[in-house]
């Protein structure tokens, strides 16, 4: 499977003067084309800091990220900005009522990039992009809150789709979804990876939504990468005290029965770790 994404010992550290703290220790990871790589770890982890750092939104300490051939970490000034704007990596927030413009139809919003790059028609890739994700072209003329939250973040990954990215990375997408909501999102994105050969990086905290969609899983744990490896391996043998306590205390992964005693025992030995 050709590399799409390349973590190669990455770290981060942010904030200012003593608030400066390192978020991602040594972080290694791949996403191939047309796998999906799911990223889980609990909130304060470092999932999001690790997202933003392969849009080349945050500068490294060390290490490289390369999307394709493009070295990612070495890019400064307009070859930066002409990274960002060849769109190969599309991000899909968690909430779309806050990543979309409220008072900008759901076409306007979709056409955006498009309309950035100096694109031709606008109007017909607008429809096309929502077709793809399962609306109608007359949404386009509605407002991101006349809309169920379902749709709303169908449109935000119809905006990315837009663009013809080659990597989606995938913050939390259906964290704010109800269950039906849920699935049909994790089915779409599956669909787009098997009609469109994209590769997705999937960051959550949900197991159940990872063990789902996924092909391989990299457990991050403060900032540290202390797991990875095929999605069924690392469920029904982890080896890390950190993933075996995830998936004891997930209520959809087998292992949710874990006693308290077991928790106290896997929470001492991260203590130690």
């Amino acid at each position: 499977m050709a590399e799409l994404l390349s973590v190669s010992d990455v770290a981060v550290s942010l904030g200012r003067g003593r608030a400066r703290r390192q978020i991602l220790h040594g972080v290694d990871l791949t996403v191939g084309r047309g796998e999906i790589v799911g990223l889980i770890g609990e909130t304060g982890s470092g999932k999001t800091t690790l997202a933003r750092t392969v849009m080349g939104l945050n500068p490294v300490d060390r290490g490289a990220i390369h999307v394709e051939d493009t070295p990612v970490t070495s890019l400064r000034g307009t070859a930066l900005t002409a990274f960002r704007r060849s769109c190969a990596v599309q991000y899909v927030f968690q909430d779309p009522l806050q990543s979309l413009d409220p008072d900008a139809t759901v076409g306007a919003s979709v056409a955006e990039g498009l309309r950035a790059r100096g694109a031709a028609d606008v109007a017909a890739r607008v429809a096309s992009a929502l077709e793809l994700v399962g609306l109608p072209a007359a949404l386009a003329d509605r407002l991101p809150g006349e809309i169920s939250g379902g749709q709303r973040q169908r449109v935000a990954i119809a905006r990315a789709m837009v663009l013809d990215p080659r990597l989606l990375v995938c913050d939390e997408p259906v964290s704010a979804l109800d269950a039906s909501n849920r699935i049909q999102i994790l089915e779409l994105l599956v669909a787009l990876r098997r009609d469109r050969g994209l590769g997705l990086l999937f960051i959550s905290h949900d197991l159940g939504s990872v063990a789902g969609i996924t092909d391989r899983i990299a457990v991050l744990y403060r900032g540290r990468i202390v797991e990875s490896g095929a999605t069924a391996q690392v469920l029904n043998a982890p080896s890390h005290p950190y993933t075996r306590l995830l998936i004891g205390s997930a209520p959809t992964i087998d292992g949710a029965g874990m006693g308290r005693g077991e928790r106290a025992e896997l929470r001492a030995q991260l203590v130690q770790s």
